[in-house]
């Protein structure tokens, strides 16, 4: 198979427009070590996923899938797999990834996972937000929506501020972007810095930064992805980003920072370049790739590696990312984007755990049907509340 071949069936993998026999051809093409290696490599080059291929949870794992996708279990009567679906188990072990769930056809289906649905479909999260300026007003800022303010502009979704004036205030003025629940929004600072808001995030700034003083902006609460400009094209000044607890100084990097009101850790994710984090008498430097995590309940600092940077800013990238997470974490973060409520019947569900990428721009429905494929789960929806049964 040539080069060309292979990339355009990964290309068409990936945006789950795959045929059967494309999803055969790829299962075969990656049985090779070597290919395997090159697969590797281009999806972490184009997709910005970095696989293992043989980071799978175990050996025991992988026949366990292999056994119920081939065979009838006893609880559950499933026939035995056609050509497609077996190519297709083979894919997912052979990329190592776990559940990967990118393909809109169902593996098996568990008769004790039987959904009730109300004629109701709750569509994704979208660009939304409030914009409170520095007199109070609220503005409300919606898709195709485009204005222009005193300092600032709407254009495609994206809040721009101007960095004209930005050494001629003496004053500042400060404004606040609110995310709501089912939303996620841009904004470009007056220093050129991108930040990326997730759901249920709120951050307070000024309109213009002052030179000679930190660039200093607070993470009200919520998740950020921050691309911060040079101190060097800054005059030298520094740029901060508070929470409730902590501090982080930048010069001039890419980070992830998540800090929701709800959970007990304040986490801080370095993609590239040098921060100082702390807690007002601790302090420590991250190298790209560390991660800390301040605990809200004694501000305790530690730092850790992340093995897969993807986890940490999927969201970013419009997908959700789940390592063994329960299922009681899974519902808070849906919560979010959906804008939805959930409770569980059963309080053991809470505590399974799922793992697998999941696209955030699928219905609410489809994300819960991948899920239950691999936890004895069942949910209904009802006023726009998931129960986990």
């Amino acid at each position: 198979m040539s080069d060309n071949r292979i990339k355009n069936i990964i290309v068409k993998y990936f945006s789950k427009s795959a045929s059967k026999h494309e999803i055969i051809e790829l299962s075969i093409w990656l049985e090779k070590p070597s290919n395997q290696l090159i697969f590797n490599s281009y999806v972490k080059t184009n997709y910005l996923i970095e696989l293992n291929m043989f980071d799978f949870d175990t050996e025991k794992e992988k026949e366990k899938i292999l056994r119920e996708i081939k065979f009838s279990d006893k609880k559950v009567k499933v026939k035995k797999i056609n050509t497609f679906f077996k190519y297709a188990a083979i894919l997912i072990i052979a990329l190592g990834i776990g559940f990967f769930y990118l393909l809109n056809k169902p593996l098996l289906v568990n008769e004790k996972s039987t959904i009730s649905l109300e004629e109701i479909t709750i569509i994704p999260g979208t660009n939304n937000a409030v914009l409170t300026l520095e007199n109070g007003l609220d503005i409300v800022l919606e898709n195709d929506i485009d204005l222009s303010l005193n300092g600032s502009s709407l254009i495609d979704d994206k809040l721009i501020y101007n960095s004209e004036s930005e050494t001629k205030k003496k004053n500042l003025q400060y404004n606040y972007l609110t995310i709501p629940k089912g939303g996620q929004f841009f904004v470009q600072l007056s220093d050129g810095t991108n930040v990326w808001l997730n759901s249920d995030s709120k951050l307070k700034y000024p309109v213009n930064f002052l030179k000679g003083e930190s660039r200093m902006v607070e993470l009200i609460y919520g998740e950020a992805y921050f691309d911060v400009t040079k101190s060097t094209k800054n005059y030298g000044d520094s740029f901060k980003v508070k929470t409730r607890i902590q501090e982080i100084e930048v010069l001039g990097t890419e980070f992830n920072l998540k800090a929701y009101e709800d959970e007990d850790e304040i986490i801080t994710t370095l993609i590239e370049g040098k921060v100082k984090v702390g807690n007002g008498y601790e302090y420590k430097f991250l190298n790209p790739l560390d991660q800390s995590l301040i605990s809200t309940k004694d501000s305790k600092v530690s730092i850790s590696k992340v093995r897969r940077l993807f986890d940490e800013i999927a969201w970013k990238e419009g997908y959700f990312s789940f390592k063994h997470q329960t299922m009681k974490d899974i519902m808070k973060t849906l919560s979010r984007w959906y804008d939805i409520s959930y409770t569980f019947e059963n309080r053991e569900v809470e505590h399974k755990s799922f793992t697998g990428v999941l696209d955030r721009e699928s219905t609410i429905d489809q994300i819960l049907i991948y899920i239950q494929k691999t936890n004895e789960i069942a949910y209904e929806i009802k006023d726009n509340t998931v129960i986990i049964k």
